[in-house]
């Protein structure tokens, strides 16, 4: 079932790796196929080698309905947030360096940048410290959330959401971009300039422009 799903999963988690947000087989990519039903990808296996019939589909309750890989070990996090968030339909969850440099260091990462109004909502809420393939992890992104798509988690990377796997993909790269252009502002010493609550609101203004018609 869902082999276009399930393509795209792998595509994602491919790019994830191109766009260094992951090393390894680290991270992970699920989907919302249906009511009831979530595609993820399994536990510990290369993206490079990955194959269609290697993708997990799962009840939101954790139990196997096709596949006979094991899930990624975060699973229970992200059904968690699938349960509880309704807007994530796509999650996928990093380890990418300048956001989880930027947890250590700050609380949140501001509106200052165009690009994280635009693709993320407005400022990334650092979420505390829980230990990694827990439930919790997927608790403190909920909690955390607000109206952005993405949390960054301390000491751990990041989880990211949207409609589908590719916007889950865009905020997680515009988070990164900003993350790296904050920590190098912070880098040189010197006083941060700050967006006033009136230019986010404006540049948050739905401007009927950007992109292609269709």
């Amino acid at each position: 079932m869902h082999e276009i799903e399930r393509r795209g999963l792998i595509d994602c988690a491919l790019s994830m790796k191109r766009e260094s947000l992951v090393r390894g087989s680290g991270g992970n990519v699920s989907l919302r196929v249906d009511l009831d039903r979530v595609l993820i990808t399994p536990s510990a296996m290369d993206y490079e080698t990955m194959e269609i019939s290697d993708i997990c589909c799962v009840d939101l309750s954790g139990n196997m309905v096709e596949g006979t890989r094991r899930p990624s070990s975060d699973i229970s996090a992200i059904l968690y947030i699938m349960r509880n968030m309704p807007r994530a339909k796509a999650v996928i969850h990093t380890h990418q360096p300048y956001a989880t440099a930027l947890s250590l260091v700050a609380d949140e990462l501001p509106a200052d940048l165009v690009t994280v109004i635009d693709e993320l909502g407005g400022a990334v809420r650092v979420a505390p410290f829980t230990r990694s393939s827990d439930e919790g992890m997927g608790i403190q992104t909920v909690e955390y959330a607000g109206d952005s798509n993405a949390v960054i988690l301390k000491h751990h990377g990041v989880v990211a959401w949207g409609n589908d796997a590719d916007s889950a993909l865009s905020a997680a790269v515009n988070l990164e971009e900003g993350c790296r252009c904050f920590l190098a502002a912070l880098a040189t010493g010197l006083p941060l300039a700050h967006l006033t609550p009136e230019q986010i609101a404006d540049e948050s203004k739905e401007r009927g422009y950007y992109g292609q018609p269709g």
